[in-house]
């Protein structure tokens, strides 16, 4: 590591790459062949799905946004490197059927517009280094209390469930699901003095070993991330993203327990980032993909229509890739047809954007949703991640439009909410980040309004 304002001088990498060691890299590097190249594009421009193909008016009356974000602070406390992540989620809810009213208009109300937008958002600070809380005995033992007192004291509508029961109702699929296949893995125990395996339960419990508290949201093993000595950008990062798809979860198991899921048909999700669990919790992402597709089967039966949940991928590989293959070989772009889409299978992906030879499906155990690409009406470039709710929607061997649920009610609302700001994003997740990182309604609990808001406008139709 260098020092302050110290940067690297020409002589040195020159001798990086004239290293017989780096020379000897490149030479073993693997390259992929013209001909692959060609192949994978006449695959690619062969299988364009184009949305006059496809028959849909649909366009949502109401669209939920769910974004999160994280900063690390520094507080005193006599320790050096003291430091704690603070973590907001936001929900917003846009009425889409108003805003495409006062968009006929020909002069907006911007006090009456900004009722369009019904934002909530829920916060917490997790301990860092050298933060230790109450009794603790360590910074790792204060992050596992706080985190599940976060979740147990966390609930969408003032009178329903909390969020810790809509996670240990997803620990309690896994277990399931590991009793049936017989699988008696278990990870290490949380508490550094005991080389046990850990002991899983529900809610806060005794260790057998040591009597320590335990707690049922152990089972992430976020705690292991952890730096105990610098700063923990990591784990903020990874319970945030858990907070993001849990508090999804959440939303529609609320709405199944009030008997509302009849209100959902005129209502489109929207996360920000692509619909999968990584790291220590990914384990959970099973248990995500078994919920949905039963909360889907309730609600298809009132609706006749499966659930419109997705996630936009921003940046990263795949968004790369599609940005590639709209360049045609002058440099210029539009090689990619407007209000089109392609559909990734996993043979695809292997091939042209993530190179592997394993059997095993890209994204199989981290994700509970299918990517494509999709060119809006003014030529934006959408990376969108849709949710899938049986097998063969889930089965990437194949890239076909039923293995996409709602597919071209998609392409309407990604041509509808567009964001000529952040031409890769949609309007309400613009939304959804501002509210996250300035969270103007910390603890605002409106979702009992947002379901009445909704009751009442499917009453009047």
């Amino acid at each position: 590591m260098g020092f302050e304002n110290e940067f690297a001088s020409y002589e040195s990498l020159r001798r990086i790459l004239d290293s017989p060691e780096v020379q000897l890299l490149q030479k073993r590097l693997r390259i992929r062949k013209r001909g692959e190249q060609e192949n994978g594009q006449e695959e690619f421009e062969g299988n364009i799905i184009h949305k006059s193909d496809l028959a849909s008016d649909f366009i949502p009356d109401y669209v939920i946004a769910i974004d999160g974000s994280y900063q690390p602070s520094k507080i005193e406390n006599g320790f050096p490197c003291v430091e704690y992540g603070w973590i907001t989620i936001s929900a917003v809810l846009i009425i889409e059927r108003s805003v495409r009213e006062f968009a006929r208009q020909e002069f907006i109300d911007p006090k009456r517009f900004r009722e369009t937008e019904k934002p909530s958002s829920f916060e917490t600070a997790i301990p860092g280094c050298n933060v230790v809380i109450d009794d603790e005995k360590s910074a790792k033992a204060s992050m596992r209390k706080k985190l599940f007192e976060k979740l147990q004291n966390t609930r969408v509508f003032e009178e329903g469930e909390t969020l810790l029961e809509t996670y240990e109702h997803l620990f309690r699929i896994k277990l399931e699901k590991d009793k049936e296949l017989g699988d008696r893995r278990k990870p290490r125990s949380p508490i550094d003095e005991v080389d046990q395996e850990m002991t899983y339960d529900f809610g806060q419990y005794t260790c057998p070993h040591s009597g320590e508290p335990l707690y049922s949201t152990d089972a992430m093993r976020l705690h292991e991330l952890m730096n105990p000595s610098s700063t923990n950008g990591e784990m903020y990062g990874q319970i945030m993203q858990m907070f993001e798809k849990l508090w999804l979860i959440h939303i529609l198991r609320s709405f199944e327990k009030k008997d509302w899921l009849n209100l959902l048909d005129r209502v489109a999700f929207v996360l920000d980032g692509p619909l999968a669990c990584f790291s220590t919790w990914s384990w959970i992402n099973k248990s995500i993909i078994t919920e949905l597709a039963r909360i889907n089967k309730l609600q298809k039966k009132q609706t006749e229509k499966e659930f419109l949940i997705f996630g936009i991928e921003k940046s990263g590989t795949f968004y790369n890739h599609f940005e590639e293959v709209d360049t045609k070989a002058d440099g210029t772009t539009d090689r990619f047809p407007n209000q089109s889409a392609f559909l990734l299978s996993d043979g695809y992906i292997k091939r042209n954007i993530i190179f592997s030879e394993s059997y095993k499906p890209y994204g199989q155990d981290t994700y509970f949703g299918r990517k494509l690409f999709y060119k809006t009406k003014t030529g934006y470039r959408i990376v969108p991640v849709l949710a899938f709710f049986n097998d063969h929607q889930q089965n990437l061997a194949t890239a076909r439009t039923d293995q996409y649920p709602r597919l071209a009610d998609l392409m309407n609302v990604l041509d509808e909410l567009v964001s000529s700001r952040y031409p890769n994003s949609v309007s309400p997740l613009v939304s959804a980040h501002a509210e996250a990182a300035i969270p103007l309604n910390l603890g605002k609990r409106i979702f009992d309004e947002i379901a009445r808001e909704i009751r009442d406008k499917s009453l009047r139709t």
